[in-house]
């Protein structure tokens, strides 16, 4: 009994010991924060000097995929370490001036700060011991990537961190640039192939295609390229699709057709179409079809290509850096604190991120962007409330959202739908869903349509909504009368 007392003696002793030489041997959070900023740094560097080139090594690209990554987690969780002094002045200057708050919920408030805390430093450690050890694992990967050639491209396309450049998205390029440049047929039925590709609303399937197609690549190895629209793709349109692909077949050219499908896929035009393919069209031809709906992947000769969201740490550095453009975040650390709460409220939308960052970047004023929050979190509540949703997922299935426009009490707008269109087939509205939203536009009543955002990269999308204004009727208060001699007059 002795030896086992003393054994487990011993064995609490050592215990005791390794946790205070591990909570002593720890650097400090201030250490670890500056040992982050340099590794994220250097993972920058290599980010960038590899959307400059032209990498189909599909290793390579999914070490670089995982680096990126990597980075965007590493910068958010030093984001939020850096925002953690600030939200603890909010929470500390809410309590104060708040008489009704209790002790209790103050110092479970406070626990729960400190919890919060302990967590981010956790991460912080985590995230610079990931990076590094990732960023030793590339130095073979960085060797390699200088005999890759450069890309030809405008100024703001070398930047991966400009507005003006498809984001987090150069495997994706690839994998279709490779599928289009690949000469072996992979169907045995047909002298074409099908990529299909699948993602939700507005992830980017038309932005990749488009991009795909831009490059010079792609432009050299087929004659001619088609594109379709499912929701107009009528038979005129085979007709057209044939006339195009008679001269093509005769010159042996390849042809490659791009069909957008919104809604449901009309088979019997699909089959159709195939068949003028099979019949007119030379081998190395192929085809791409997008679509929100996984149906379209039983038509694909080779693997389905599926565009997911960006995770929300990506999103939040594409939604800081197009937020604060060329202005350093450093000098403005309350903004950030501001910005990642704002980017909370996105829902992780590409197109409401551009939105919101274009109001932001117009005044770098503090108070002005609290009021942006406060408008925004309001917004979702009262959708909430109201439908028990998200305002994006009411929106994504074309369903009405009320909002009340900042700065105002008197009207609720009601936003009928968004449809997406090209801005150089149809002309576009000349008011701004982002003028109305934060009440600097105030058009008449009646139902109106707005630009809610026109996309500066190919395809050149615009999102067109619907709006009605819808006037608040005022509430009548009966006052009381005043008393006389004790007896109130009726």
């Amino acid at each position: 009994m002795e030896i086992f007392v003393s054994a487990l003696m011993g064995e609490l002793i050592s215990r005791s010991m390794s946790s205070i030489i591990n909570k002593y041997s720890k650097p400090p959070a201030e250490a670890v924060e500056a040992g982050l900023e340099r590794i994220l740094l250097r993972g920058q560097v290599i980010i960038d000097e590899a959307m400059g080139r032209h990498i189909t090594n599909h290793g390579m690209l999914g070490q670089l995929s995982m680096l990126r990554y990597a980075m965007y987690q590493g910068y958010y969780v030093f984001d939020t370490f850096r925002c953690q002094p600030y939200q603890e002045e909010q929470n500390n200057l809410a309590a104060s001036q708040c008489g009704a708050v209790s002790k209790f919920r103050y110092a479970q408030r406070l626990c729960v700060s400190s919890s919060n805390s302990k967590r981010t430093s956790q991460g912080l450690e985590e995230a610079l011991d990931g990076l590094r050890s990732m960023i030793l694992d590339a130095s073979e990967m960085v060797r390699f990537l200088t005999t890759y050639p450069r890309m030809h491209r405008q100024p703001y396309s070398m930047h991966l961190l400009l507005e003006k450049c498809m984001f987090a998205r150069q495997r994706e390029t690839e994998v279709v640039i490779n599928f289009l440049l690949c000469t072996e047929i992979q169907s045995c039925t047909s002298c074409f192939d099908v990529l299909p590709i699948v993602g939700p609303d507005s992830v980017g399937k038309s932005t990749l295609v488009a991009h795909v197609c831009e490059d010079e690549r792609v432009r050299h190895h087929f004659s001619q390229i088609v594109s379709f629209r499912h929701d107009n793709f009528i038979i005129q349109d085979i007709a057209s699709l044939e006339g195009r692909c008679a001269p093509r077949h005769e010159n042996k050219g390849r042809l490659l057709i791009v069909v957008d499908i919104v809604g449901d896929l009309d088979e019997d035009l699909w089959e159709i179409m195939c068949s003028i393919c099979r019949q007119s069209t030379t081998s190395g031809s192929k085809i791409i079809i997008t679509s929100r709906s996984d149906k379209i992947t039983k038509l694909g000769t080779t693997h389905t290509l599926v565009l997911k969201h960006l995770s929300h740490e990506a999103f939040w550095y594409f939604f800081k850096v197009v937020t604060f453009g060329s202005t350093d975040p450093k000098m403005h650390p309350r903004l950030v604190c501001l910005a990642m709460e704002i980017a909370e409220s996105l829902n992780d939308n590409l197109v409401d991120a551009n939105m919101t960052a274009s109001v932001l970047r117009a005044s770098f004023n503090i108070n002005f962007w609290c009021k942006v929050l406060a408008f925004r979190r309001g917004y979702i509540q009262n959708q909430l409330c109201k439908f028990g949703e998200h305002p994006h997922e009411l929106l994504s299935e074309n369903r009405p959202v009320y909002f009340q426009p900042m700065g105002t009490t008197t009207e609720d707008i009601l936003v009928l739908g968004t449809n997406q269109t090209c801005s150089s087939k149809e002309e576009v509205p000349k008011i701004m869903a982002i003028d109305v939203l934060y009440g600097t536009a105030r058009p008449q009543g009646g139902t109106f349509k707005v630009l809610a955002w026109k996309s500066l990269i190919p395809p050149y999308h615009c999102y067109i909504q619907t709006y009605e204004i819808r006037e608040l009727q005022a509430r009548a208060v009966k006052r009381k009368r005043p008393l006389m001699n004790g007896i109130r007059r009726v």
